[in-house]
């Protein structure tokens, strides 16, 4: 393979261009070279340099790699001849033609106007240095900085970076030493204008310099294709040559894989040990300075950086994964960070170092993600609740916290958990569903959600009943859309979920006790309080204890309009379960009594359910209606009937109308609300009500 040098400039116009090239001639005198022009816009500058844009052009129509000779021992590969010639060339061609060519040349010498493009990356991975040219200017330091920055975080070791001043003019010059102070980088020669009389002898002092550099082959493990990598061909190739089948071939293959994984957990283990060695990573997010702790950043990143420099790695591409892996372990949230990114994820659920699970569209998988240790697990677990003031060790063992996207998270660690520390991540999207997503998703149909949207804005009390994960929250999030913009709207919440956009809304979160047991306020303290903050609505969150009796109470005390949803897997398991939690808020109230509270209270009782496809799904609109002796009355008005799978294992049903005419219609009337039942007649109508 031969030796492989890019040369970028830190901004457009810096010279990188002519000092590749340059570089390219003096290299040819010691053996074949090829230059590659990376510019990918159909510049064609080394095709103008050397006068090549006719051979270049020929060689096209013949040859799908147009490969020109312009001087004696250096040819001259260009990438692209046109705009639509740099958009279509593919990295697998590149990759193709570098493998030709590695036989018959010593040096390429990469112009890499990009060089984070794909077509440019089978030479970025095998580079034996990177010069980045520098204009020593503060504009042209500024950009050499954000330059270093960018290759950095694509994977190029500090060590084979260095950098190469072009003075094209010498009014308001930055000296080297501020320029290498400012980049931390070693200057590698100064290249005066080309009609400076010493240009010549820079150059070639700077190719002396570079060519004593440490060769790629002793920094990479070289990818001949992106398939395949190279120890895995060698071992496959080894078994062809013995005669050996396809099936022991896979065999030797899978023990290569499985090898190259054992030694890369073991390598990272090692980087993130030698950095938790040098920095006290458990300060990062607890720490209540800012500066204190973007510092810490600052030497998180050096100390990986410098690590990384000095391990044997594979490509690029492999050493940019592997050092990303390693900051979110260190600074973020570890191998979490890749699922938090991932918008199809909708819970995260750790039950152990090597056990993260997620659910995807309504299906629960195996995520194949890991911790190092239960030791970095429970750091990631400290790392969330820190910041929020939050406390957990064995005196206080369970945690409920929120992510600054909103995300809410549970945590418990021994002794609650036996195995290990467990985490439960819930995600919302960034942006809140509509109804018009739930109709699209179906969710329920324009029918149902007319109804809904008549129910809020005639005030009715609501309470949206359903399972874990069924969609409770969603739904209320969209029928809370419905509140018109001129009302005060109170939320209450344990962990704030809710995103209202009206812009007249107090938004309150409970608070647990401290690490003494003191100062808890519950969602109960927080529904009373409401009351006295003239509220037009009041949104709960999720009634879980004795604040339903508090939620009831409001309901029938001009609070009218409100919104709650409660844990339960039917309507008439919703009324048993609110009538529980009152009897949990300690006073001795008779089962009647508290009964005809919620007859009278609660208006309607929406029914959501997570169905066996993943699907979720409003199942059930009940009203309720009153007493019959001492049993609440309740009417079915809509629900989804199920008739099996389809042919693509999707649940197969129907939203279908009961036929029953609801009784708050007069509701609608008096708060002159716009709805025709007519709309739900035209709806299939249910077989049966029972």
């Amino acid at each position: 393979m031969p030796d492989i040098f890019f040369v970028i400039g830190s901004k457009g116009g810096v010279g990188a261009t002519t000092l590749a090239t340059h570089l390219a001639t003096k290299f040819a005198k010691d053996g074949a070279t090829l230059l590659v022009d990376g510019d990918l816009s159909g510049r064609r500058a080394g095709a103008v340099i050397f006068n090549a844009i006719a051979k270049l052009d020929a060689r096209r129509a013949q040859d799908d790699f147009p490969l020109a000779e312009v001087a004696p021992n250096l040819m001259l590969y260009e990438l692209a001849g046109s705009i639509h010639d740099g958009f279509t060339i593919k990295p697998d061609k590149v990759e193709q033609f570098l493998r030709t060519v590695s036989d018959q040349t010593k040096t390429v010498i990469v112009d890499a106007a990009q060089p984070f493009a794909a077509a440019v990356r089978p030479f970025a991975v095998r580079a034996a240095h990177f010069v980045l040219v520098v204009e020593p200017s503060m504009l042209g330091v500024t950009g050499a900085r954000v330059m270093q920055l960018e290759l950095l975080k694509f994977g190029v070791p500090e060590s084979r970076l260095s950098a190469a001043i072009v003075a094209k003019d010498t009014r308001g010059r930055v000296p080297s030493s501020e320029i290498e102070r400012a980049l931390k980088l070693k200057v590698a020669g100064e290249i005066p204008p080309t009609d400076d009389k010493r240009f010549e002898k820079a150059v070639i002092g700077l190719a002396d310099r570079l060519a004593g550099a440490p060769k790629a082959a002793e920094l990479l493990v070289l990818q001949p294709s992106a398939a395949t990598p190279l120890g895995e061909r060698r071992m496959t190739d080894r078994a062809k040559s013995n005669g050996a089948t396809d099936g022991q071939q896979q065999r030797s293959a899978d023990v290569v894989t499985d090898r190259q994984r054992l030694n890369r957990a073991e390598l990272k283990a090692k980087i993130h040990r030698e950095v938790s060695r040098r920095i006290d990573l458990a300060a990062i997010g607890a720490n209540a300075d800012p500066l204190r702790v973007e510092e810490l950043r600052t030497e998180v990143e050096r100390a990986i950086n410098e690590s990384v420099a000095n391990q044997p790695l594979g490509s690029a591409e492999e050493v940019a994964r592997l050092r990303q892996e390693i900051m979110h372990e260190c600074l973020g949230l570890g191998p979490l960070e890749e699922l938090m990114s991932d918008t199809d994820v909708t819970e995260i659920m750790v039950n152990g170092p090597d056990r993260i699970y997620v659910e995807r569209r309504g299906r629960i998988e195996l995520s194949g993600m890991h911790f190092n240790d239960a030791h970095q697990l429970r750091l990631v677990i400290e790392r969330i609740v820190a910041p929020l003031g939050r406390h957990i060790d064995e005196a206080v063992p369970m945690v409920d916290a929120r992510l600054a996207d909103g995300s809410r998270v549970n945590a418990t660690i021994e002794p609650l958990s036996i195995d290990y520390p467990t985490i439960t991540i819930r995600r919302f999207a960034k942006d809140r569903l509509r109804t018009e997503d739930l109709i699209a998703k179906g969710s329920l149909t324009p029918e149902i959600a007319d109804l809904l949207r008549a129910a809020v804005e005639a005030r009715l009390n609501i309470v949206i009943s359903g399972g874990t994960g069924s969609g409770k929250t969603t739904l209320l999030n969209v029928l809370s859309g419905y509140i018109p913009p001129n009302e005060r709207i109170i939320t209450i919440e344990d962990a704030a979920e809710l995103q209202l956009h009206q812009d007249h809304v107090v938004r309150m979160e409970a608070r647990p006790a401290n690490v003494e047991g003191r100062g808890a306020i519950p969602i109960r303290e927080l529904v009373r309080n409401s009351l006295r903050m003239r509220p037009d609505r009041i949104v709960v969150g999720e009634c879980r204890s004795g604040e339903a009796l508090d939620m009831l109470q409001a309901m029938n005390t001009g609070h009218d309009g409100s919104l709650t949803t409660v844990h339960a897997n039917t309507p008439r398991d919703c009324l048993s379960r609110i009538e529980t939690m009152v009897l949990m808020a300690g006073f001795d109230i008779p089962v009647r009594a508290i009964r005809e509270q919620v007859s009278s209270a609660i208006d309607v009782i929406v029914q959501t359910s997570r169905l066996r496809d993943g699907s979720r799904k409003v199942t059930s609109i009940t009203e309720v209606v009153g007493m019959e002796g001492e049993i609440i009355s309740t009417q079915e008005l809509l629900r989804f009937d199920q008739h099996g799978l389809d042919k693509e294992g999707k649940l197969a049903g129907n939203f279908v109308y009961t036929g029953v005419q609801p009784n708050f219609l007069h509701r609608f009337e008096e708060y002159g609300i716009s709805f025709e039942i007519e709309r739900l007649s035209q709806m299939q109508l249910a077989v049966t009500n029972w």
